[in-house]
């Protein structure tokens, strides 16, 4: 099309579209709403885009074609983008040829409305700014289409509410992610906060970085828990996953005071507590099930469950917890209960209800993306528990039986998405006692760290005190060497718990 076509066409059709303006009535607001839009903001957007070689690629990762608000400008902005993308010009004759090619270029308004865009823009000086204007009320109307669907469906009694309220935590959760963008950061900035903690370990003398692990060895290899870190915690039925985790977090919150939530998505509040009293109290757990205490059970019992009362250690066992119910509770426990490390018991139980799936692979791995993005977000470590497949019980020899990455139960994208992987593996329950050098394993566990982003892999060997769900640095064990007894309480290993005992009769000493 010639320049003089167009001039003939501008000249035209200016007269006529000022003459529409005028005849145009306001809108009156005062009785409805206006969806939330810019239409001169999205003409001048467009123009300056058509004007300037360079602006695409200022809009390019703010804006996309449905954030235009008028269907004509959206087919519009499409065709710039297919420019641009194709590494070929951008102005009113390309648009307009591209357009064409498209087949809507009548259904934007022909070649006068996109000479009309370009010739209201002087430059593309402020388009950055006007193109996050486009992106909020975009955002604005996305919020009112989703509050009236969820308001829509919450009428409908037919409908269950709290699958409506898992559908609509959902949803928001999509629409967030979706409109959550992290911009570049130059170097200069990253590199002072890299100097800062390097500065800050070189002044700790050796010490450990992050949160101590209460294992000796096990904190020399990962210098202890590190923040934003993603930290998962595998092994099959009956290795001990929730004993070292409740070990952990025994270490951690009530020996140390480090406030620590856990959230129990396969025990009770009541069944965990069991287990951490049988930990701290060195009393079996059977004996705490059945209240068959001793004199000198009871004493210790009643000296040891002091060091528990007032300790910074949350316990949440909401069943079938959502990753959105998760982030929920562990913001507002982060902020103002001040935890420092969230442990999960364990990831295959949690879910991503109100999210659709072709499969539990894709929701596996999408609440364990959105777990490293809840560590990274709050700035703390995060310890999950997880399942391992049953390939290693069909392995033979020692090291058949060592777990491996491979065997992480239903998603690859776990081990992706960790920082570390840890197994916890008990030889003597495929009954082998010694190692290859011949070392007594009766008693022991193997902490095979399997992945380590940060720092080294390799094995750390502990002491399994089964009888009180507890594991322990070899030195601190006068059992060393012992039978590693039984794992009490995991519904998935076949045991049964129950609530505390009731206090014993008047006289004899009260657990609290």
């Amino acid at each position: 099309m010639a320049d003089e076509e167009f001039f003939c066409i501008f000249a035209s059709t200016m007269t006529e579209t000022n003459n529409k303006r005028r005849q145009q009535t306001p809108i009156d607001t005062k009785y409805g709403h206006l969806q939330p839009q810019a239409l001169d903001i999205e003409r001048v957007v467009l123009g300056a885009l058509m004007i300037d070689k360079d602006a695409f690629s200022m809009v390019s990762e703010i804006i996309r074609p449905e954030t235009f608000y008028e269907q004509r400008n959206q087919k519009i902005y499409h065709a710039i983008q297919t420019l641009s993308m194709e590494e070929k010009p951008v102005d009113i004759m390309t648009v307009t040829e591209q357009l064409k090619r498209e087949g809507t270029l009548e259904e934007v308004g022909g070649p006068a409305y996109i000479i009309e865009l370009s010739s209201h823009v002087a430059s593309s000086a402020h388009i950055e700014y006007h193109a996050h204007i486009l992106a909020q009320k975009f955002l604005a109307r996305q919020l009112i289409s989703f509050a009236s669907v969820i308001e829509t469906k919450a009428f409908d009694e037919t409908i269950d509410v709290d699958e409506l309220m898992q559908e609509a935590e959902g949803s928001l959760f999509e629409l967030s992610q979706r409109n959550m963008k992290q911009d570049y950061t130059q170097i200069d900035p990253v590199i002072r906060q890299a100097v800062d903690i390097l500065q800050k370990a070189a002044a700790n003398k050796g010490e450990l970085t992050g949160i101590p692990t209460g294992y000796d060895k096990l904190d020399d290899m990962t210098s202890g828990w590190q923040a934003s870190d993603l930290v998962i915690i595998a092994g099959r039925p009956a290795m001990g996953k929730t004993s070292f985790a409740l070990s952990l977090a025994r270490n951690i919150a009530i020996d140390q005071g480090i406030p620590v939530a856990f959230f129990s998505l396969e025990m009770s509040n009541v069944q965990l507590v069991n287990r951490v009293i049988s930990n701290v109290c060195e009393i079996s757990g059977k004996t705490i099930l059945n209240g068959q205490l001793s004199d000198d059970e009871w004493e210790r019992f009643d000296r040891n469950i002091r060091k528990m009362e007032g300790k910074p250690f949350y316990i949440d066992d909401t069943p079938g917890l959502s990753i959105f119910e998760l982030r929920t509770k562990a913001r507002r426990l982060v902020r103002e209960k001040q935890v420092k490390l969230i442990m999960i018991d364990y990831l295959q139980l949690m879910n991503a209800n109100g999210m659709r799936f072709g499969s539990r692979q894709e929701e596996v791995s999408t609440i364990s993306r959105s777990l490293k993005g809840l560590a990274k977000e709050l700035n703390i470590p995060i310890l999950a528990l997880s399942q391992l497949n049953r390939t290693v019980e069909n392995r033979e020899g020692i090291e058949g039986k060592r777990p491996q990455l491979s065997d992480l139960r239903e998603s690859g994208a776990i081990e992706q998405d960790a920082d570390m992987v840890l197994f916890v593996h008990r030889p003597e329950y495929y009954r082998i006692y010694n190692d290859e050098h011949g070392n007594e394993l009766r008693g022991k566990a193997q902490i095979i760290i399997a992945k380590h982003r940060k720092g080294a892999t390799g094995d750390v060997l502990l002491t399994f005190r089964g009888e009180y769900t507890r594991f322990e640095n070899p030195s601190d064990s006068f059992l060393s060497g012992t039978g590693g007894g039984e794992i009490m309480g995991s519904k998935l290993n076949g045991g049964n718990d129950a609530p505390l005992p009731p206090p014993p009769p008047p006289g004899g000493p009260m657990p609290f």
